[in-house]
């Protein structure tokens, strides 16, 4: 025994449940023979085996950081989107542009050079992200980013810099925020470290993401890093630095607005329950007042400076935000370039202008699409039909939300709201379904998410995400790492169509019947299709018919995942007065 004035003290004893659980949840992990003797009850936790109760978590967080980044580069290592495909090149030159203009023009022209070259249409932080990195990659080779010169240039070390960069901004943003919220989660959740493990394997080795990020290639998992440690701040409480976390959020990409209904319903009803806040509710108003205030203030400033030092802004075309407010502005005013700035990157944020929809989407107005054009209508009463089919959508969660502001119900408001925003919204891109997939994929770390049931409903909505990506995958071409890292997620969680112990489990946390018949019909449709399209040409008069039956199953199958998230919402707020004690959905 160590005396008084030792300076080394004794180890702590382990709490038994950081490794093992007695739970309902401990079961789903590890089946009991016969004998006594313990067995894996899915491929992911015989992976994780070894370590179990023998390794620390700090030698086992490293070690599964390491993991997925290998699988991330890997994915990288195949072409990306519009690879020597001119005239535009895809979204890889995209970004690669936003770098080029960010460090070579001024401020103020940001968002009005050459608008019909990939011009800058996210909000402020993706331009100085782009800003950070561009100087990087700059002082490397100034070839890679000379302004004009360098649109569609494929050199395979700017290729190698760009998946660099990809890999560098998730590991700083998107990778810690899934750790903390994790962390945070199980403790609210009282689920023990070990499962947690499983689960934050589970959730970073999401295809989707790793498709879309490091095969398509953009820098969606920084804005979805945001989205998560706004999800983990409520979790701890500190709801102010989940206002900010929110608003770099939405200031890194818009389509964020998907969780904005879900955020705004919590925080109104965490100012009036369990009595009303008022200084709570002050204090979010001016917290986020100040987070967007400090998000523009560069555009902004930047402005005003180009306008001092001389920089002209008459050649810059005046937006339709400007041009419709009901007085009449001064070009010469000294807020003159404040108000030009600010009215053209909210136009070019929001694009009205282009239209429900791009491209074939899993979403309902597609669907609708496809039976019966939209174009016969007017844009103003199709983006009002939008708007009228979102709210509704939208309103059950958030009432239950706003009436119970319950940290264990974030994921699935953040998973409900943005499946309404998908299936119902304006302007939705295919790519979009990384959205609500993020907080459904999250509840895999709560109490009974390695369930059967919870394990199968998860593993639905990503398998389908991911399927419905593959006509965008298939033009990248990416269909080895789409088949590869599809699979073997499907593996590791012991999911159609590799596997069919989630639906085979009969113990408490099953999946119910009904549920069974549906996932398994959409999953036998899923490989139907993948037949078909790789060996039945379509129709010379209906050359789109793969990806038309693509988009109507895929609607149809996230329709179904909006419902569960919804009925789940409605399960753990009590308001059926019941709660889960055998089959679920």
């Amino acid at each position: 025994m160590a005396s008084i004035n030792s300076p080394h003290k004794p180890r702590r004893k382990r709490k038994p449940n950081d490794y093992t659980s007695g739970s309902a949840q401990g079961s789903s992990t590890v089946d009991t023979l016969d004998d006594g003797t313990k067995r894996p009850n899915f491929p992911l936790v015989a992976f994780l085996w070894p370590a179990k109760g023998s390794v620390s978590q700090w030698l086992l967080l490293p070690c599964i950081l390491m993991t997925i980044g290998l699988f991330r580069w890997v994915t990288g290592i195949w072409r990306y989107s519009g690879f020597q495909s001119p005239p535009m090149h895809g979204d890889f030159e995209a970004q690669r542009h936003w770098l080029e203009i960010a460090i070579h023009l001024p401020v103020s022209q940001w968002y009005f050079y050459d608008l019909e070259w990939w011009g800058l249409d996210y909000p402020p932080l993706t331009a100085y992200h782009s800003w950070i990195l561009g100087k990087i990659g700059n002082a490397i080779n100034p070839s890679w980013f000379e302004l004009y010169n360098s649109r569609g240039l494929d050199d395979h070390l700017l290729k190698v810099y760009m998946r660099a960069t990809v890999l560098v901004s998730e590991y700083v943003t998107y990778i810690p925020a899934i750790v903390v919220f994790v962390r945070r989660y199980i403790q609210q959740q009282g689920v023990s470290s070990w499962e947690g493990s499983i689960a934050l394997v589970a959730i970073l080795m999401q295809p989707a993401t790793l498709l879309i990020d490091h095969g398509h290639f953009q820098y969606n998992t920084v804005m979805l890093g945001f989205a998560a440690t706004c999800m983990a701040n409520f979790l701890r409480g500190n709801i102010l630095m989940g206002c900010i976390s929110f608003v770099c959020a939405l200031g890194f990409k818009q389509m964020a607005l998907f969780y904005a209904p879900a955020v705004f319903a919590y925080l109104l009803g965490s100012c009036i329950s369990p009595k009303i806040n008022p200084v709570r509710f002050m204090s979010i108003a001016l917290t986020t007042t100040a987070a967007f205030a400090a998000l523009f203030a560069p555009l902004l400033l930047g402005a005003l400076y180009d306008t001092y030092r001389g920089v002209p802004n008459s050649k810059l075309s005046e937006p339709p935000l400007l041009s419709a407010l009901p007085w009449d502005v001064d070009s010469k005013s000294w807020y003159y370039p404040v108000l030009l700035q600010l009215t053209q990157s909210i136009h070019r944020i929001f694009p009205f202008a282009r239209g429900i929809f791009e491209d074939k989407v899993a979403n309902l107005w597609c669907t609708i699409h496809t039976f019966h054009k939209l174009h016969l209508y007017s844009s103003t009463v199709v983006q009002r039909a939008a708007l009228a089919a979102t709210s509704a959508a939208i309103l059950p969660p958030c009432l239950i939300l706003f009436h119970k502001p319950r940290k264990e119900l974030l994921p699935y408001g953040f998973a409900t709201v943005a499946w309404a925003f998908f299936l119902c919204s304006y302007q939705v891109h295919e790519k979009n379904v990384l959205l609500p997939l993020l907080p459904m994929t999250l509840l895999l770390a709560g109490h009974g998410g390695l369930t059967p049931s919870i394990r199968a409903w998860v593993g639905f909505a990503n398998i389908l995400g991911t399927w419905t990506l593959f006509p965008l995958l298939k033009r990248d071409q990416l269909r080895v790492p789409y088949f590869v890292l599809t699979l073997f997620w499907a593996y590791l969680l012991g999911l159609p169509p590799t596997s069919l112990s989630a639906y085979r489990n009969v113990q408490r946390g099953g999946l119910g019947l009904f549920a069974k018949f549906v996932h398994l019909s959409v999953y036998l449709a899923m490989i139907l299709w993948h037949i078909c399209e790789a060996f039945v040409p379509p129709p010379e008069n209906k050359p789109d018919l793969w990806i038309v039956a693509n988009v109507l199953v895929g609607a149809g199958g996230f329709g179904i995942c909006y419902l569960w998230c919804l009925y789940m919402m409605v399960l753990k707020s009590g308001y059926l007065g019941v709660e889960m004690k055998s089959k679920v959905l």
